[in-house]
């Protein structure tokens, strides 16, 4: 006790020893330890080397605490003036004593960290840095990987503070390329003269490099490193046929290396720095980034890796139903897994890794982001899954489409859409012919698989186009169906008179079918069209602004149209609670909405394109997309219902579109169809009349007809099969299919109606 009292004596007494004394004694002590140690095996947790580092920086901070901001202290001089860092980097390099190097990496990490003024700025800081840089990742698992990447991140991190400085660390090589192929390499540092035959300062000539260099005999002494570029004669040479500037990003490189680390925690953190360093705007960096660097190839590289790791066959429910997925928390255990699946591992890592490959293009500058998805697009798209796609075999189709299918829904962003887009349907933009439908190979298979002869390939090809269609880009409507509309010659043209004004008073739709071969118009009874009074208390009033004879048909006729489509005898809903019409209105309300927020962009006409514009002489084709659809819909009462639901889902989101020519082909009866063309409305007038001649064939069809009802709601339990299954299915689609219709086109109006 009687020491204690002396110690605090003479602290009392002496004043204590100024910072820089302080900090200068704990780095002599350091440099004194390797002059003075014979016995350099031992671990350096055995010295007290770690200490005298920790009290440096802390020193360090403490200076920056008592000092205007800005100002930089003795201390702070004192590291920079001695480069102090440059032999901390070399000490670390030789990793002596064992264990140094996890030493200096922690040390340059917290004083980046810790001091708040800007030192990457400084030559004597930033050139040992980028060294440091170099030693990272050189090693997978190496015992100093942690330490690697909390040093690079904090790299990252201060870039992403000063983006300027990133030209720092893009460091320059010139290559001047031989006409024998030779290439001899001089660095910037040769040009700028300095001496470099220093302890490893400047950065200099790597000998193997230059030993390589065919011809080229160059002798690594001082005055032949301090020439100038003229004096090596380089460009008057006969032989030097180009000088290329060539950049080293190694700060990509060593986070790159670490992506591939074994342990998920450090590869994470590796993409988590790549995603700070592709996002910085300097445009110097970003070119260095797609030309310098394997930056693409990592990333479509591991694409491929991992989607040729998934299973031949995945069950598509289970591709769909894996949880959404980051890239960040690829952490999953298969034990805990109550819905595991075989491949279920592997899928999530597929998934998880496009995801980030999304994220990054998403976060990237602009010129970095279109050379990354032009990469996948090439590299992994094309290469990849084309050949999947556009094999025979079922399995393998539907395990590939299921995947596209996924990756369609998950994708966010813009510019690496835009080039899926263009792998899946090409980038034509005249309309279709019938003759050049397979223009783009993979668009057309894929169109023709809506129409399989496995169902369940169909189902998944069409799910996978009803998302595409959802997605924010322009060309995907263009290109499947409104280039065929532009010039809206599906339209015969007629003055209106007004006989066809009169239409649906008589139950007749002038223009839009062959009223004689359809027998639907003959009888509508007045109990299943919504009487004009009813109408008018749901439509819009009449203002001067929106007078009734603005070229739309009247909105309670085009409704009625779709309402009465199905007869009577083929109606079943009203017997069954819930199934009304006002549960359309209300989805048609929300998912309209949804689509004009989508197409807000695309700048579309309010109207359709004047009949004096457009080329009416042009043969019509109503493009592949709708041809499938089409056909697929004149099929209603002989197909699967799943089928069914997938083909009217798919043309009910198309209806959606506030594009005015979609608006007319797809949901106005009364459009005059020139002689050969076919709309919806005409398909589904075809179907309806060859289903009033095969109502006729069957006996109790309404009562029949309730019963699939209620039990495909659940309201009735499964009991003896009904004969005629599919086709009662088929006529329960094309009731609320019809309503669905008339829902659209009426929010649809009511849109346009309301200023």
């Amino acid at each position: 006790s009687e020491n204690k009292v002396l110690s605090t004596l003479s602290h009392k007494l002496a004043p204590s020893l100024p910072l820089q004394e302080d900090f200068v004694y704990h780095w002599k002590a350091i440099t004194h330890y390797y002059i003075e140690t014979s016995d350099d095996k031992a671990p350096v947790t055995d010295t007290n080397i770690p200490s005298h580092l920790e009290q440096m920086l802390d020193i360090l901070v403490q200076e920056e605490h008592e000092r205007e901001s800005g100002e930089t202290g003795p201390c702070m001089e004192y590291l920079l003036h001695h480069k102090i860092l440059e032999t901390l980097y070399t000490l670390g390099k030789a990793d002596c004593p064992p264990g140094m190097k996890q030493q200096v990496l922690a040390f340059y990490t917290k004083l980046l960290g810790r001091i708040r003024q800007p030192l990457l700025p400084h030559i004597n800081v930033y050139k040992p840095v980028q060294k440091l840089i170099r030693l990272c990742g050189e090693v997978l698992t190496a015992p100093t990987e942690n330490e690697e990447i909390q040093f690079l991140c904090i790299v990252c991190a201060k870039l992403k503070q000063d983006p300027y400085l990133v030209n720092f660390f893009l460091e320059n090589k010139l290559k001047v390329l031989a006409s024998k192929g030779s290439a001899s390499v001089i660095t910037e540092d040769m040009l700028k003269g300095q001496d470099l035959l220093m302890t490893d300062t400047g950065q200099s000539i790597q000998p193997e490099e230059i030993s390589n260099a065919a011809g080229a005999e160059h002798t690594e002494k001082e005055d032949d490193l301090s020439t100038s570029l003229d004096e090596l004669n380089v460009t008057s040479s006969p032989e030097a046929s180009a000088i290329r500037l060539n950049q080293d990003y190694n700060l990509v490189n060593s986070l790159l290396n670490l992506t591939k680390s074994p342990d998920g925690r450090v590869a994470v953190k590796a993409c988590e720095g790549l995603m700070l360093l592709v996002s910085l705007p300097e445009p110097a960096a970003a070119k260095c980034l797609t030309q310098s660097t394997c930056l693409c190839e990592l990333l479509t590289d591991r694409l491929t890796t991992l989607y040729n790791a998934l299973p031949l066959s995945v069950d598509p429910l289970d591709i769909e139903s894996v949880e959404a997925v980051n890239w960040g928390l690829d952490s999953y255990s298969h034990k805990e897994d109550a819905s595991a699946f075989p491949g279920k591992r592997a899928l999530i890592s597929f998934l998880s890794w496009f995801d980030y490959c999304d994220q990054l293009i998403k976060e990237a500058q602009k010129t970095t982001a279109v050379a990354m998805a032009r990469s996948v697009r090439e590299r992994f798209f094309v290469g990849v899954m084309e050949p999947q796609l556009m094999q025979t075999s079922e399995i393998g189709i539907l395990t590939s489409t299921a995947l596209l299918h996924r990756i369609v829904r998950q994708v966010t962003s813009d510019v690496l859409l835009q080039e899926m887009v263009g792998f899946i349907l090409g980038g034509h933009r005249e309309p279709e012919t019938l003759t050049d439908i397979n223009r783009h190979p993979l668009r057309h298979r894929l169109i023709e698989h809506c129409d399989h002869i496995s169902d369940e390939i169909s189902i998944m090809t069409l799910r996978m186009f009803e998302h595409l269609l959802q997605k924010p880009n322009e060309h995907i409507l263009y290109n499947l169906v409104l280039r065929n509309l532009e010039e809206r010659n599906y339209t015969e043209y007629k003055p209106s008179c007004q006989e066809d004004k009169d239409v649906v008073e008589n139950g007749q739709i002038a223009g839009a079918v062959d009223l004689e071969e359809d027998p639907l118009f003959a009888d509508l009874s007045p109990d299943n069209t919504l009487s004009n009074q009813e109408w008018l208390s749901v439509s819009p009033p009449i203002s001067p602004e929106h007078p009734k004879n603005d070229g739309k048909t009247e909105v309670h006729k085009i409704v009625n149209s779709f309402l009465c489509l199905v007869p009577e005898e083929a109606k079943s809903s009203y017997h069954v609670e819930g199934t009304g019409y006002d549960t359309y209105l209300r989805d048609a309300h929300r998912q309209f909405r949804d689509y004009c927020a989508i197409c807000l962009r695309w700048e579309w006409p309010g109207s359709p394109k004047s009949l004096e514009k457009c080329n009416l002489e042009a043969s019509f084709f109503e493009g592949h997309f709708l041809k499938i659809l089409f056909d697929r819909m004149g099929r209603i009462l002989d197909q699967p219902y799943d089928v069914n639901l997938q083909v009217t889902s798919v043309l009910s989101k198309l209806s959606l579109f506030p594009h005015p020519h979609i608006h007319e082909y797809l949901l106005d009866p009364y459009v005059n169809l020139a002689s050969g063309c076919r709309s919806l409305f005409s398909v589904i007038v075809r179907v309806v009349g060859d289903l009033m001649v095969r109502i006729q064939r069957i006996p109790d069809f309404t009562p029949k007809l309730l019963l699939v009802r209620k039990r495909l709601l659940g309201l009735e339990p499964e009991g003896p099969i009904i004969d005629h299954m599919t086709l009662l299915e088929g006529v329960i689609v094309l009731e609320e299919f019809c309503k669905e219709l008339a829902a659209i086109a009426f929010v649809k109006y009511h849109a346009s109606s309301t200023p």
